[in-house]
């Protein structure tokens, strides 16, 4: 992932109602959402989920797919994946750390 695509991603994130939408569909994780149902269990108007769905799907963090009528938006789990590997590139002064997942209080103790 390149400099303008992390920070498109983030800045899609970067606000309540999108960050929202992009964790109620990675929850249902391939079956994905219909609008329909993102407006729902979020309790926001469909319009807001469509416009804030555009930008999701600009950076890449979703996926859109047309099932007869219905729109199905689903996570782009690799997008994310490379934001994350791209935030964390140069974690540790660029060395591996292979040692299993601390508690975000505790210091990493492989570096």
């Amino acid at each position: 992932m390149d400099e303008k695509a992390a920070v498109r991603a983030l800045g899609a994130l970067a606000q309540d109602v999108r960050l929202r939408i992009y964790r109620a569909v990675v929850g249902v994780g391939p079956a994905g959402m219909t609008p329909g149902a993102i407006a729902s269990e979020l309790a926001v108007p469909p319009s807001t989920v469509s416009f804030h769905v555009k930008e999701l799907l600009h950076a890449g963090l979703l996926t859109q797919e047309r099932d007869g009528r219905h729109l199905i938006y689903r996570p782009s789990i690799d997008t994310m994946n490379e934001l994350l590997a791209y935030l964390s590139a140069h974690c540790c002064q660029a060395v591996t750390c292979d040692a299993a997942p601390v508690a975000a209080d505790t210091a990493c103790t492989t570096c």
